[in-house]
Parts: C-alpha cells; structure tokens; sequence
C-alpha cells in the first residue's frame, strides 16, 4: 500500500495543478473510513499508518489543528487539501534554507551547519545518521523528494521545529522541582495545545507524586534524621512511621505538594518564555546555552514564588500525629513563632542546586539521545521507551550532582522541628555533616528517591496518555 501511495503521490515532478487536486483526492477518500466527507484525527492516524507514514503520537492533533478553519476538529477535503500545499510550501523553503550550494541536495556538511546555528556541534557521523533516517535512495544525500516524502505528514515545518520534534518527549513530572521547562512548538502555542498538554502534565504529576508518596516521605525522613548513630533502613523506617501515625501517616506532605504543581508550572512556563525573548541572540532562535540559562531563570523565578509551599511540605511530610491540623495550620505556626523569614528557609541551597541539576540534565540527555540514535538501529525520530531511558539517564545523573544541595535545603527547612538543632548556615551545615558522617553524609536517602524514579516515571507516562486522549490531544 505504500509503494502504491508513494507512486501516486510522491512524483519526481508536481506543481499545484488539476492532477495534483486528484491525487489529493484520491488519498483524501482513503483516509475516508466512514465516508462522511471529513477526515477526524482517529482517521487520519490510523489511515497513515495503514499507508506506512508514520505519525508521532501527537502529530495527527496538530495537523488537523493546524488544517481546520471552521474549528470542527475534522477536516473537509478542502482544508486537507490546503494544508498539504501550505505544508509543502514550508518544507521547501526549509529544503532550500538547508541547501546552501543550491546543488537540489542536502548532505551531512548542511546538517552540521544548520545545527550548529541552532548551537548544536554534531560529528559527522551523527550528521550521516540523520540524513540515513531520510535518504531512501542510499546516496547519502537527501533531495527535495525525499525530504517532502518524510516529513509532509510531519507537522513540523523549519528546522527549529524539525530538531524540536526530533527531541520532543512527553511531559511528565517524577517530584523534582529542579527540571527545566518544556518547550513548545509556535504551532502547539497558536492552536491551543500547549495548556492541554501541560493541564495533562499536571494531572499525571499529581497521580504520580500521589503513587510514589511514601518513598518520598521515606527520603525527607532520611535526610533529616538518618546519621552514622542512628542508621534507617526502609523497612525499619516504614515500620515507625506506621506505628507512629499508621498507613496514612505515609501520605503526609503530599497534599501541599500536589497543590504547588499547578503554579510551579504556570510560571515555569510563563518565565521560561519571557526569558527566552530577553536572552536570544539571533531574532527568536534560542540558542543551547540560551535556552540553559533561560531554563535555569525560570527554574529559578517558579522556585522564589513558591517556596513558602517547599518548606510546608517538609514540615507536613516530619510532623508528628496531632502537631499541625493542615495546611494552613501549619503556615499560621511557622508564622507566629519563626517569622516570615522562616518559609525560605534552605533557599539559597535549593536555588543553587537548580544550576548543576538543569544543567547536566540537560547535557547527559543531549548526549544520551545522540548516542542512541547514532549506535542503535532506531531512526531520528524515536519511540517512546527511547525518549523515557533519556530522561531517566539524565534526570539522574542531575539528582547525582544536585543531590547535596538538597538534603542541605531540607536540613534548613527542618531546623526548628529537629529536637535540639539550632539554625546554622548553609556553609556550617555542609561542614558539620562532612566531619560528623563523611561525604557519603551528603547522600542519605537517596535510595529511596532512585527507587521512586521508574514507577513514577510509569505512572507518570500512562496518566498523561489517557489524559491527552481525554482532553482530544490524540487518539
């Protein structure tokens, strides 16, 4: 069936013309299962595929957004016909913007210039691997046929967008407040989809961090009362908090902790655009190290409006049964005998944390995505299970540098529940842990945190899927 497509369809030469409108309408009626003269997104996914162009699990969402005029969620054959010439005629400038030497070819020596104006050095290998996922004729080089052939049903259209979607994975949240915000595509920004997509994010966060709440709670606990005197195992650990509050006491904390997901996000996001604008250098084309520092920022700015939350749910996730009645109990508290000064409390360790986290996440994805695609057998645009051995490599290797500042950062947050701590700085922390337990001190209760990574990662991916479905972002 594809061959046959790819015959009809994809002809070495083809203007606009009546014979063009018939090829349209030809594949217009395929993809029209139940003849109704419109195409929906469940039709268009699974007629392409039938055809053996294959869609992103998003991409079906944004080209019938991107076609459909009247907002029906379908396409009628004219708007399916418009968007494939408006799409094409995109493709081609992108072709012709690549193809500096104006030969009609793209080869890797292109590839890595365009990259690197996007500031991303590739090696010629990598170059090559691209352009292997696109070169059907084994040339080497890719020509404006095959370069329409692959990415015409491909909502992407300039190469910012192509190298986004060669790298765009899923939003999801495993309880780090460190990460850098997602992306989103001018397309996905200008139809609506973004606040879906991070709507759906949020959701799948709150699931998630709801799932993994005990090992959370378990990891605080560590953190703050496991020594080289007094050493906590998990099991041990569990046994006292459930014989101290029972099974419930497990959760504790997390209500605040969900309750900040919503506004970390709505001005992650926000800052991150924002920052972005300020920080590009090249009318709009945010460069690596831009889009780090425009990261790190809005990490940065998210984290200082609302710490106030960071410190309660440490306070909620140690409190003893009958010390705080809520949320707003334990505020009015800390309020009343520590201060205003006491909800930021740990903050200069968690906003420096911010930068080795972002930053070697970042990096170690970059790295690991490559790597991948170079020395495995998956193309430039890979599955799923791809992009989440990616994040969970990166994400890490991040929570490995950072990981000091954080339990630093919950000491601090912890003092005045700690029985005869006294409020010391950062600096004195550090050193008082390091001489009293060693630089593995630095590290207690990151055996939890690593083990609530997978299943919230899992929980995470499948809540956010039946979310998009359910909000229409696909089906």
């Amino acid at each position: 069936m594809y061959q046959a497509v790819k015959k009809l369809f994809f002809t070495e030469t083809r203007c606009f013309s009546d014979e063009a409108s018939k090829n349209f309408e030809k594949l217009f009626e395929k993809l029209d299962v139940n003849k109704d003269g419109k195409v929906d997104i469940a039709e268009l996914r699974a007629g392409l595929a039938d055809m053996g162009f294959t869609v992103g699990a998003d991409a079906a969402q944004k080209i019938v957004s991107s076609g459909d005029s009247d907002k029906d969620e379908q396409l009628d054959f004219l708007e399916f016909s418009n968007y494939l010439k408006e799409h094409e005629k995109k493709l081609n400038l992108t072709f012709k913007s690549l193809d500096k030497n104006n030969d009609g070819r793209i080869d890797y020596t292109e590839i890595q210039e365009a990259l690197k104006k996007l500031g991303m050095s590739i090696s010629k290998e990598k170059a090559e691997k691209i352009l292997q996922s696109i070169d059907v004729d084994g040339t080497m080089t890719v020509e404006w046929n095959e370069w329409r052939e692959h990415f015409l049903f491909n909502p992407a259209t300039d190469l910012d967008e192509i190298l986004h979607y060669w790298k765009h994975s899923t939003v999801l949240d495993i309880g780090d407040s460190l990460s850098i915000p997602d992306e989103f595509t001018e397309k996905e920004k200008t139809t609506g989809l973004w606040w879906k997509q991070l709507f759906a994010g949020a959701v799948a966060g709150a699931v998630s961090r709801t799932g993994t709440a005990p090992l959370d709670r378990m990891k605080v606990f560590m953190q703050v009362h496991a020594t080289k005197s007094n050493k906590i195992s998990l099991i041990g650990g569990f046994k006292q908090m459930i014989k101290e509050g029972g099974v419930s006491s497990l959760w504790r904390g997390n209500g605040v902790n969900v309750l900040k997901i919503a506004p970390e996000t709505a001005i992650k996001f926000m800052a991150y655009e924002q920052y972005k604008k300020l920080l590009s250098s090249d009318k709009g084309k945010i460069k690596t190290h831009e889009r780090f520092m425009a990261g790190s920022l809005a990490g940065a700015t998210a984290q200082t409006a609302i710490y106030p939350m960071e410190v309660m749910k440490t306070r909620l996730t140690l409190r003893k049964t009958g010390q705080y009645s809520g949320m707003f109990d334990c505020a009015k508290k800390i309020l009343r005998k520590e201060g205003v000064k006491a909800f930021y409390k740990g903050y200069v360790p968690n906003i420096l944390g911010i930068i080795p986290y972002a930053g070697i996440d970042l990096a170690v994805y970059e790295v690991a995505f490559l790597t991948i695609v170079e020395h495995g057998r998956c193309s430039a645009n890979p599955g799923v299970l791809v992009l989440l051995a990616c994040g969970t490599i990166s994400s890490t290797c991040g929570q490995l540098a950072s990981y000091p500042l954080a339990l630093i950062r919950t000491r601090m947050q912890a003092q005045a529940s700690m029985e005869g701590s006294e409020p010391v700085s950062m600096s004195k922390l550090t050193k008082k842990i390091i001489e009293k337990e060693g630089f593995f001190g630095l590290y207690r209760g990151i055996l939890p945190n690593f083990m609530k990574v997978i299943p919230a990662v899992s929980i995470s991916y499948v809540v956010y899927e039946y979310m998009k479905t359910g909000l229409g972002i696909s089906k």
